[in-house]
């Protein structure tokens, strides 16, 4: 694992996070499963993306706050954005599941250079929409989903993705991505480097 320090998130809410390699001079912000769910900053694929990307970037994993029907948690990524924003050069968002569909969500709102979404769920509410999104994203994408998937409703948003010209790649994997972490980290991690580096 590389060096990690814990960061308060600037925002009315209590987001808490790790932050990777701190010293490098760029960041992904990482965007865990649905919290409801138990998903957190500890996430393995978070984990395993953040250890592809030392020591070329920093990996902001964050806590959501308190559950706010999805509205409240696009608000922790957008306020994590801004908080990465200001300290390093070059910013990029990398989503899992639920955060997969925050991730773009928060790509089609902030100024990123690149976003990488793992299985991500199509939508959250009628007013969160990652298929409506994805028209509206002005950077690089990428989508990584697992043939097998039964948990997430991915197919609308994986058909937009490659309309609009997104990177998309499948896994013969479920929703888990079960003993895959190290394939999940090559693809996605590979893809942010890159982007980064542009």
């Amino acid at each position: 694992m590389t060096d990690s320090e814990t960061v308060l998130v600037s925002g009315a809410r209590d987001v808490r996070a790790t932050l990777d390699t701190p010293d490098a001079d760029a960041c992904v912000v990482a965007c865990p499963p649905h919290p409801q769910m138990g998903g957190t900053r500890t996430d393995t694929r978070l984990e395993a993306v953040s250890d592809e990307l030392a020591p070329d970037a920093a990996t902001l994993r964050f806590d959501y706050g308190a559950w706010a029907e999805g509205e409240g948690e696009l608000t922790d990524a957008r306020n994590a954005i801004a908080w990465a924003r200001d300290r390093f050069e070059r910013v990029a968002l990398f989503g899992y599941s639920f955060g997969g569909c925050i991730a773009l969500l928060a790509a089609a709102r902030e100024d990123v250079r690149g976003v990488a979404a793992l299985a991500p769920a199509s939508r959250l509410s009628d007013e969160l929409d990652a298929v409506t999104a994805v028209e509206s994203i002005d950077c690089p994408g990428y989508v990584l989903y697992g043939e097998r998937d039964t948990t997430a409703e991915w197919k609308p948003v994986v058909e937009r993705a490659r309309a609009v010209g997104f990177t998309v790649e499948s896994l013969g994997a479920d929703h888990h991505f079960v003993g895959q972490s190290q394939k999940v980290a090559r693809r996605c991690g590979g893809f942010l480097r890159e982007t980064l580096a542009a």
